[in-house]
């Protein structure tokens, strides 16, 4: 979300701090452990290096996600959600629910073109991974 934007429905700022697909997904990955970058990366696909920094930044600015960095050769850096952060859990699992549940009255531009898409979408592949 950015620092000049002023929300003021609490919904509104709700959204904003993780209205992107990739930082769901980041949340969703990262719900039950602590990864690297590049284990990150792995477990994300499609996503560029370049996309994944600016949603981590953005998603370590909002109080989400945890960045550790420790002085080492080679640099580490570890990526961990927050105490708020995992309070999103059950929203963005209840959201799921909701999809799979109603994914029959959902465009296809949301679902997918395909009913079996639908079913396992990126959320529901990526929840699985970071269970």
């Amino acid at each position: 979300m950015s620092t000049g934007t002023r929300l003021t429905c609490a919904i509104n700022r709700a959204v904003a701090a993780v209205a992107d697909k990739w930082k769901i997904l980041l949340i969703l990955t990262l719900q039950n452990r602590t990864l690297r970058f590049g284990e990150l990366l792995a477990s994300l696909d499609g996503i560029a290096p370049k996309v994944m920094a600016r949603q981590l930044r953005s998603l370590e600015a909002d109080g989400l996600v945890r960045r550790i960095a420790y002085a080492e050769v080679p640099p580490r850096v570890e990526y961990s959600l927050t105490r708020s952060g995992r309070t999103l859990l059950p929203i963005l699992n209840a959201l799921q629910q909701w999809v799979t549940e109603n994914a029959d009255q959902l465009s296809p531009k949301i679902t997918g073109d395909t009913p079996a898409f639908a079913a396992t979408d990126d959320v529901g592949a990526h929840q699985a991974i970071a269970s």
